[in-house]
C-alpha cells in the first residue's frame, strides 16, 4: 500500500508533539517495518528540516534523525516541473497541500496521511488521519 506522508505527521514525531506524537509515530513505525510504503513528497523534506531547526536548534541531531527517517523508513518522491505544472493548474487555496496531493496522484498514492485531512481539496485519493490509516492498516 503506497501512501504519501505530510509534513505535518512527520513533524509530530520528530518534535514529539502531543497529543499528535503516538499516532504519528505508529504511522512511521509502520512504515519502517513496511506494513506500508510510505512516502515523503522532496519539497516536504526541507520544509521539515527547516521547522525541526527552529524547535530543536540542533542542527547536527537533525541531520541524524533526517538520514535515518530517509534511508530507513520513508522513500522521497519526487517534486519537478510536471508535478508544479499540476498544482498551479488545480489552483487551491494552499499551493503547498495542492503539491502533496499531486505528488500523491504521481505516486499512485492509496492514502494520504495527514491531521489536516479538510485541507485536501480534492478526494480521489484518499485523506485520511494518522489513526484512520492506522484502522486500516490494522483492522481489529
Amino acid at each position: 500500500m503506497n501512501v504519501l506522508i505530510d509534513t505535518n505527521v512527520v513533524l509530530d514525531v520528530l518534535l514529539k508533539r502531543e497529543p499528535f506524537f503516538k499516532h504519528s509515530q505508529l504511522v512511521l513505525l509502520a512504515a519502517e517495518k513496511r506494513h506500508i510504503r510510505g512516502h515523503v513528497s522532496a519539497s516536504a523534506v526541507t520544509d521539515i528540516f527547516y521547522v525541526a531547526g527552529k524547535f530543536l536548534k540542533d542542527t547536527n541531531a537533525i541531520y541524524s534523525l533526517m538520514k535515518r527517517l530517509l534511508t530507513r523508513t520513508l522513500e522521497v518522491a519526487t517534486v519537478n516541473r510536471a508535478i508544479i505544472s499540476v498544482a498551479l493548474e488545480a489552483g487551491w487555496k494552499d499551493f503547498e497541500d495542492c503539491i502533496q496531493y499531486a505528488v500523491g496522484d504521481s505516486i499512485a498514492a492509496d492514502y494520504i496521511v495527514t491531521r489536516n485531512p479538510n485541507d485536501f481539496v480534492e478526494k480521489n485519493i484518499p485523506v485520511v488521519t494518522p489513526d484512520m490509516l492506522l484502522d486500516i492498516v490494522f483492522p481489529e
